[in-house]
């Protein structure tokens, strides 16, 4: 009996804590980059840029993993990376004692929307297949990418597709776990990835005294909370509800700002509710329970922890993986998470059409005034629903059940 029980408990740890490990990859494999990338163009120091990984780090782990344990929900947190492409553009012109005093203010936005609680009626307001529609939008690129790939690395990609179809034939929960063992393993065996120049040292917080001006407040806080709100908070919140979590928005943007504005001094962008990542962690492939999903979030908390006490040196090993392993391995693990999207964008007739519409202008991700296409498709979604049927239909917000109460 007892070890029947032990087993049922490893399982249910280790299927999520694969998705976390996944998810985590993804986030510093994939987009990472763009951190380094804009502390280079604003000239940081060393000491800088390890202080701005270490903070983002260890604030996004200790929120996703407070938020996760609090509402027993895979709630998974990340850096903005539009946030981040953005400072890329306007850190080389703005005094860093005024970047940071705009991530203080756009934080303390933050906090008081989520003590409004007006972003979580909206988001509530949004049809549901509309909401399925963005989200599959979002996450077609990462599918395409899957196989994108194939010309500049055939047999990487080969192996892991063949390794998946056959793992998903005989156990569809290890299928991802499986694909992650085998491709490292390639890798590996092509001495691909060199481990012995990592060389792990722990990272210094370095605090920079805030400094405030109305340029770095209208050229960088308020852009920052715009772009992080449409491009981050908004299709992440619509990911958790498509999975059946109805966690209150309002929480989750309070902690994250809260979180943000205690980081900022040390570099910190903006913290948020993850979106991409985070459809890893909160569908099937993670755990059949809905209910067990959450040891996903608090995986991915310690993770980040993990990852933010030895700053950049650990960080640049994440990113020396080949990028046609990350995006194979991502496009993979979301299959699941576009199929399902798709599946409750078609579902319902009345409102199929515009879920369409909403889903390829997000899949066409057109950017205008410095807005990513995850805000336009909805735009675009939006306007042809009102257009068309002239009122709202059943609203995410009531036609999402939690999976745990159904």
């Amino acid at each position: 009996m007892n070890r029947t029980t032990t087993s049922l408990r490893w399982n249910d740890v280790f299927s999520p804590s694969v998705a976390a490990l996944i998810s985590v990859l993804v986030n510093y494999g994939g987009t990472f980059v763009l951190v380094f990338q804009a502390a280079e163009l604003a000239r940081l120091s060393t000491a800088q840029t390890a202080s701005w990984v270490w903070a983002v780090s260890v604030g996004v782990g200790l929120s996703g993993l407070w938020l996760s344990l609090r509402y027993r929900a895979p709630i998974i947190t990340a850096w903005s990376t539009p946030g981040a492409a953005f400072l890329a553009t306007v850190m080389p012109s703005t005094p860093y004692a005024e970047v940071i005093g705009a991530y203080l203010i756009s934080a303390l936005g933050f906090m008081l929307l989520g003590a409004t609680g007006a972003f979580d009626r909206l988001v509530r307001m949004i049809p549901k297949g509309i909401a399925a529609g963005l989200l599959a939008g979002i996450l077609l690129q990462f599918g395409i990418n899957a196989f994108g790939g194939a010309s500049a690395d055939p047999l990487l990609v080969i192996v892991l597709l063949v390794s998946y179809a056959l793992l998903r034939r005989f156990t569809s929960r290890f299928a991802v776990v499986g694909i992650l063992v085998i491709g490292l393993g390639l890798l590996i065996a092509q001495q691909r990835i060199d481990f012995s120049a990592v060389h792990l040292s722990l990272a210094v917080p370095l605090f920079t005294a805030p400094q405030f001006s109305l340029q770095a407040l209208l050229g960088v806080a308020l852009p920052l909370f715009v772009i992080t709100l449409t491009g981050q908070y908004m299709p992440g919140m619509l990911v958790l509800r498509n999975d059946g979590y109805a966690t209150s928005a309002n929480p989750l943007l309070t902690v994250t700002g809260l979180g943000s504005l205690l980081m900022a001094p040390f570099g910190a962008h903006a913290f948020n509710v993850a979106a991409i990542t985070a459809a890893i962690c909160t569908g099937k492939d993670a755990h059949p329970d809905p209910k067990k999903r959450y040891i996903a979030g608090v995986a991915c908390g310690l993770f980040y922890l993990l990852v933010g006490t030895f700053g950049v040196t650990l960080a640049s090993l994440f990113m020396v993986l080949p990028k046609t392993f990350v995006s194979t391995l991502a496009g993979l693990a979301l299959l699941g998470a576009i199929g399902g999207s798709l599946a409750n964008a078609m579902a319902d007739a009345a409102t199929r059409e515009t879920a369409l519409i909403t889903f390829l202008a997000t899949a066409a991700n057109v950017t205008l005034l410095g807005v990513g296409g995850a805000f336009w498709g909805l735009v675009a979604g939006l306007t042809a629903h009102l257009l068309i049927h002239g009122r709202a239909h059943p609203l995410a917000g009531r036609a999402a059940t939690p999976e745990s109460q159904r």
